[in-house]
């Protein structure tokens, strides 16, 4: 699939909290779409409410927000930055 240059920037919506035995295939999807993002010069933007997951390191993404995953907590982010795509590991995931 040929690279699309419209992509800039993109948010990623961490999974939140971890349940025994489920969701961390869901950090490990989002931290590996954040490597392969800034590979491809895209400006990755995380949002997560567990702090210590992987996702969260400082590294994995330009920029890192530990934040509720409520709506407006993704809105505030949403209108301070220049985003053009959005992420969201979890699709299937039960909430």
């Amino acid at each position: 699939m040929p690279k699309d240059n419209s992509i800039k920037s993109v948010l990623i919506i961490g999974s939140g909290p971890i349940i025994i035995g489920q969701a961390c295939e869901f950090d490990y999807s989002g931290t590996q779409a954040a490597r392969s993002l800034r590979e491809e010069g895209v400006r990755v933007t995380l949002i997560n409410s567990n702090p210590a997951t992987i996702m969260t390191d400082p590294m994995m993404a330009d920029r890192v927000y530990l934040l509720p995953l409520t709506v407006e907590s993704i809105e505030q982010i949403w209108k301070r930055m220049t985003l053009t795509q959005y992420y969201r590991p979890w699709v299937d995931k039960q909430l």
